[in-house]
């Protein structure tokens, strides 16, 4: 059976939305990160991260690996697209979503909630809501016309954009300038299996 090491609290959250996506069977095993460097887990992810998964004795870690593996091996037909070409477009989503939103979307979690408030400094969150402007716009366009990122039917490369994205509303950044890309997050995170997965421990 397919394991999932992990919490709902961490990044894990977007792999096991994506296996309740897939109306997978599964095992959860919550696993936070100290846990995650205890010698046990080091053996399935030598990096000391969550999530990992063993699917039948496949290890695969780093959540979007996790989430385009699942998706092309079970999500045929549902959240992994057709054409070749469209699975380009999935990387390249999934791709944009870590390297132009996830680190500026970090860094306003860091600046307005993880630190201690005497240790923010807010000109360090105003060049991080300063930088998402252009992806932001890019993710609007795409929008434009469509109901998700591939066209008429939500798709992995949703969820994995959705699932980073998803931090701005932690932080209430003002999403207002890209109304269709807002109004896309929110359906995206609607979703049955989003709103289950966001309870697990």
């Amino acid at each position: 059976m397919l394991k999932l090491y992990g919490t709902s609290k961490s990044r894990s959250v977007r792999s096991l939305w994506a296996i309740e996506e897939l109306g997978l069977k599964y095992e959860h095993v919550p696993t936070n990160q100290p846990q995650a460097k205890t010698p046990e887990h080091l053996k399935i992810n030598p990096n000391g991260h969550i999530p990992a998964i063993d699917d039948d004795g496949t290890i695969i870690w780093e959540s979007m690996a996790i989430n385009l593996y699942l998706a092309e091996k079970y999500g045929k037909g549902s959240l992994w697209p057709a054409s070749v070409e469209d699975h380009g477009h999935t990387y390249k989503w999934s791709f944009f979503g870590m390297t132009e939103l996830e680190g500026h979307l970090l860094t306003l979690l860091t600046q307005r909630i993880f630190l201690p408030a005497d240790q923010r400094d807010e000109k360090v969150a105003a060049r991080a809501i300063e930088s998402l402007k252009a992806p932001l716009a890019v993710l609007e366009g795409a929008l434009k016309g469509r109901e998700y990122l591939l066209g008429n039917s939500f798709t992995i490369a949703d969820l994995n954009v959705a699932s980073v994205l998803s931090w701005a509303l932690l932080i209430k950044l003002d999403l207002s300038a890209t109304p269709t890309a807002g109004a896309w997050l929110q359906k995206c995170l609607g979703r049955d299996a989003n709103k289950k997965v966001r309870g697990l421990p």
